[in-house]
């Protein structure tokens, strides 16, 4: 692979100086981590390792992508390599840091974020990172005075007041809990951590219909949050709200389809309500999730002889009982069971066990002064509802089940932040369409996207896989890597014996992108244009790459502005401006006037329209495009959005019910942000 590297870059002296140019390949290898490509980007950062083995940005990317990657040991080892070479670098000690929570050493991230924080003293993401740390290690006043200290900084800063208020949660503080959850809402009303936050505090004091109106609120934000529901299920439960509880573990269990306290909970209430078939399902479930459920398999008992099936029913009854000898329920329930089936001599038996635990519970507690040890898988607390997760006194098999505390952290306690969570989560238009051969599957969008043109190029067999029309590109695998190199060599080779090819340029070009040299690959696509001016593919590809260029371009700006890190990892990328994006759009342009049906070119456009703030412009395009394909999931969706950019709330959620219906899920978290502004 290092030798076909290598001859690619010698077939490119644009590319190297007297060895390879590490700035230009740098440059290439940021490129591909930034658009998710994190096995190529390592390529990348190991060829410049090798030539200049004393630089510590290619240590510290490369440490950056393996942690993508899930390689937390590699990331760590990598951060310490950049760090012996550069010791000022912020970043590195961030990567660091995560690199070790991530394999529980929260000591080491600590040290980490307090050295970082010795460089860069007001960074909120490491006084919120270490303050998590501290939480972890149950290190609680500590926490709480970093969060002090993170708050004077950042005074509206709603993830401090979350997280100190789970600090008070755990030291049973609950007034102040509450009033941190409390100025979270105040300050922002659209994060819905903090409705269900001060939701399950008032589960704690008993105010459960001020908790399900909280819980409304955060599923208003939040339509895929699991925990919310089941925590709404649990408050209509105290209110005699059965159906409106089950209703509620129907939503969580279609999010989630293997969440126990769903199907568990969900199983009591459907018994309750005589639902017995459907009830059984539910601990069928269960008892395949974790056999060894004593509760569940008593309760299927139960159901299962309700239903007529006395067998099942006793084959559950002597399970629990041979795990619960004590049992005094158990013997009774199975006692009737074998009289249905006509076995009296085995209900004689347990009636006879029963006779007996009744009197040594008799004896035994006039022993002990109403002290009874031996029985107690019989006594439950009959003033309580619900009973936690890890409780296996098994009188409690009718409860309700709720998390234990150590599973019920909120979501924010374990969202520690750094360069990893860098990218903009703020709603965004669905990105633009691409000709590659590489596309992630969607469990939801099942659509096919073609267009006459690319499927007669396929036709061809000019190109070594099928091209795809797509705006979810897949990353690539190693061996999809080598395969790309490869091909460059073959088509380099081929340019060599026929130079006026346009569609051989264009592949090089696609080869180039795909291996995220855009540079390279904007030279062949503009000198497939000059062979061939009514080659449409080749100015569709070129405004993508350029425009991806601008984005990258932006990300940095944008990172150097915030980062403290900036002047060591400052790049020579200048502004981005209107006219950058303008040359985008005359090639976007060509491809309109060159293939008028080609509707992935008025989408792209409209995007653009979007990236400068022309929003009437970029309507007309969305427009378009719906009209040529009214199917069209993502023009709907970033048409909904343009019209909400407009103030036109009503005419904006309309698309996105569209787009949602059409597959684009996200459009629904949309919606229930913007419904309350819509009128």
């Amino acid at each position: 692979m290092i030798k076909k590297i290598f001859t690619f870059f010698l077939l490119f002296p644009t590319l190297l100086y007297a060895q390879i140019n590490t700035e230009r390949v740098m440059t290439i290898a940021r490129n591909a981590l930034y658009f998710e490509d994190y096995v190529l980007s390592i390529q990348y950062f190991n060829q410049v390792i090798n030539a200049k083995p004393y630089l510590f940005e290619p240590y510290f990317f490369r440490g950056l992508a393996k942690f993508y990657l899930e390689d937390f040991q590699g990331a760590e080892s990598d951060c310490n390599e950049a760090i012996r070479r550069n010791p000022f670098v912020v970043g590195a000690y961030q990567i660091r840091g995560l690199a070790r929570i991530r394999q529980d050493n929260f000591d080491g991230a600590i040290d980490d974020y307090k050295m970082a924080l010795k460089y860069d003293p007001e960074n909120v993401i490491l006084w919120h990172n270490l303050s998590l740390c501290h939480i972890q290690k149950e290190d609680y006043d500590k926490a709480k005075e970093d969060l002090g200290k993170l708050l004077a900084i950042s005074p509206r800063y709603t993830r401090a007041y979350l997280m100190r208020g789970e600090v008070f949660l755990k030291q049973n503080d609950t007034i102040q809990a509450l009033n941190d959850f409390e100025q979270a809402i105040e300050i922002d009303r659209y994060d819905p951590d903090a409705w269900s936050a001060r939701a399950l505090v008032r589960i704690q004091q008993g105010k459960y219909k001020e908790a399900e109106d909280d819980l409304d609120q955060a599923i208003h934000l939040s339509i895929k949050n699991v925990g919310n529901y089941i925590n709404r299920a649990l408050v209509r439960f105290h209110q005699n709200n059965l159906r409106g509880a089950m209703s509620d573990y129907d939503l969580a269990l279609d999010i989630d389809p293997d969440n126990f306290l769903g199907h568990y909970n969900r199983g009591l209430l459907r018994a309750q309500v005589g639902d017995d078939n459907r009830a059984i399902e539910d601990f069928d479930f269960v008892l395949k999730m974790e056999p060894d459920n004593m509760m569940a398999a008593f309760n299927r008992g139960i159901l299962r002889a309700q239903t007529g099936d006395y067998r099942g029913a006793i084959e559950d009854y002597s399970k629990v009982i041979a795990e619960y000898p004590n049992f005094m329920t158990g013997y009774y329930y199975r006692a009737e069971a074998r009289k249905r089936i006509g076995d009296h001599k085995g209900a004689e038996q347990d009636e006879f066990k029963i006779m007996k635990m009744q009197l040594d519970k008799r004896n035994q507690s006039a022993a002990n002064n109403g002290n009874n040890t031996a029985d107690s898988s019989d006594d439950a607390s009959k003033d309580e509802k619900t009973r936690k997760k890890s409780d296996k006194n098994v009188a409690n098999y009718r409860k309700i089940v709720i998390a234990d505390d150590s599973d019920s952290e909120r979501r924010y306690t374990s969202d520690y932040r750094g360069r990893v969570q860098d990218r903009n989560v703020a709603i965004k238009l669905e990105p633009m369409y691409t000709l590659t051969y590489y596309e992630k599957i969607s469990d939801v969008k099942r659509s096919v996207h073609f267009h006459k043109y690319i499927d007669e190029l396929n036709r061809s067999k000019a190109f070594p896989k099928m091209l795809r029309i797509t705006n979810m590109e897949a990353p690539l695998t190693e061996e999809q890597v080598r395969f790309h190199f490869a091909l460059i060599d073959t088509h380099t080779s081929d340019i060599v014996v026929d130079d006026k090819n346009a569609v051989k340029r264009f592949m090089r070009g696609l080869d180039f992108y795909l291996v995220q040299d855009f540079d390279s690959s904007i030279d062949d696509f503009t000198k497939s244009i000059l062979l061939d001016d009514t080659f449409f593919p080749a100015y569709f590809m070129r405004a993508l790459v350029r425009c991806k260029q601008l984005e990258y371009r932006k990300a940095e700006r944008a990172s150097e502005a915030k980062d403290s890190a900036a002047d060591a990892l400052e790049t020579s990328n200048g502004e981005v401006t209107a006219m950058d994006y303008d040359i985008v759009k005359k090639d976007l342009d060509h491809v309109i006037q060159l293939a008028p049906d080609f509707v992935y070119a008025y989408y792209n456009r409209g995007n653009v329209f979007s990236m400068l703030k022309d929003y009437r412009a970029a309507l007309a395009d969305y427009d378009k495009a719906i009209e040529l394909n009214p199917n069209f999931a993502e023009a709907y969706f970033n048409r909904g959005l343009t019209h909400i950019f407009l103030g036109n709330n009503k005419q904006g959620i309309s698309d996105l019910s569209k787009a949602g219906e059409l597959g684009v899920v996200s459009a629904y978290n949309v919606i229930k942000r913007f419904m309350d502004r819509s009128e």
